[in-house]
């Protein structure tokens, strides 16, 4: 049975907007009234300083397009960023894309058909026989499950497989309402667009994922929602949600780690997908954390955003590059369902 080893990470992002400049001259006009108040504090307690955008409101507002005009704006966009995101991560695992044997991706934020995986194993020259899987509407979990399946394709088959997770969350924005509606300004305030590619190998350096677990609480299914409506995808995020993580994170997190032998003591990287400052301090409150731990997953939040799937991998690749590289990482994303999924890699030489 193979090791399965992250050999690299490739990431893409479109240009960057000032979270500032987005509330003074677009946002602080697309709400009014007692609203508009609530959404300056709202957007002035995001974490986040700088976004990224591949379209952007202060450019082109596509808050009232129909569904259909985003989608084909999807493809459009999404191709060329996720062939950044996976040519930099073949070229730092040292690999081409014919040899790769399975190709995921995720992406809850566009849909077509050819999709995403078909169109980029085409564009980049895959092979013919290259096993294909796309992962859909799990959202800013996606990457975990998505980082399981190439571990498991890689354990089976002893041969090179590659996750891309890719969203471009701008193309979601939501008409202007004088409705109070604080989810939408929440969403509105935080999520960001990027895509993020994983190479994972049978072995060699880099780093081993040992095991990817998962918890639900479909009790709580309501308090995270991702609708298709008329205008685009919109997003429903209960403030309970911090709630409901702290119910679960500590179990799960001991749960993984106990079943390798280690605690959280000996656990000296923590990629924590910031879902918004609450989350962070939750996971970090309730994991008896350093204030530094989580100093990774803030400076991405701050510099990027929540960009969904792609998030918890940008958090990843920064602490790889970081000195030193730490020796056991676990990675904790959050999405629909409640599901709170996590990931323990340990470096391998």
């Amino acid at each position: 049975m193979s090791v399965p080893v992250i050999a690299g990470l490739g990431t893409a992002s479109p240009p960057s907007a000032d979270q500032h400049e987005l509330w003074d001259k677009f946002f602080s006009r697309h709400f009014s009234g007692t609203t508009r108040a609530l959404a300056e504090r709202i957007f002035e307690n995001s974490g986040v300083s700088r976004r990224q955008a591949a379209v952007n409101p202060l450019i082109e507002d596509v808050s009232d397009w129909p569904t259909e005009r985003r989608m084909r704006r999807y493809q459009v966009e999404a191709l060329p960023l996720g062939k950044e995101a996976v040519g930099r991560a073949l070229t730092a695992a040292g690999l081409s894309a014919g040899d790769i044997g399975l190709f995921v991706v995720c992406s809850c934020t566009g849909y077509a058909t050819p999709g995403l995986d078909i169109l980029l194993a085409r564009d980049l020259g895959m092979a013919p026989a290259t096993q294909r899987m796309f992962v859909g509407h799990m959202g800013c979990y996606a990457a975990l499950p998505g980082l399981g399946a190439v571990s498991d394709f890689v354990t089976a088959r002893g041969r090179p497989a590659l996750l891309l997770c890719a969203e471009l969350t701008s193309l979601h924005l939501q008409p202007s309402s004088a409705r109070v509606d604080t989810q939408q300004i929440v969403s509105h305030a935080l999520f960001s667009d990027a895509a993020v590619a994983a190479v994972v190998v049978p072995g060699g350096r880099g780093y081993a994922v040992r095991a990817v677990t998962a918890v639900t609480d479909t009790s709580t299914a309501d308090h995270m929602t991702w609708d298709v409506t008329d205008t685009g995808f919109r997003m429903g995020l209960s403030p309970k949600v911090p709630q409901v993580l702290a119910a679960h994170v500590r179990g799960l997190v001991d749960e993984l780690l106990a079943s390798h032998g280690t605690s959280r003591s000996e656990v000296d990287g923590w990629a924590v997908h910031p879902g918004g400052p609450r989350i962070l301090n939750v996971v970090e409150r309730e994991l008896g954390l350093h204030p530094s731990a989580l100093d990774t997953s803030r400076e991405v939040l701050d510099e990027h955003g929540n960009c969904s799937s792609p998030t918890v991998l940008l958090i990843l690749d920064r602490l790889f590059r970081a000195g030193p590289p730490p020796r056991r990482v676990v990675m904790l994303a959050f999405g629909p369902g409640l599901t709170l999924y996590a990931a323990l890699l340990e470096r391998h030489a």
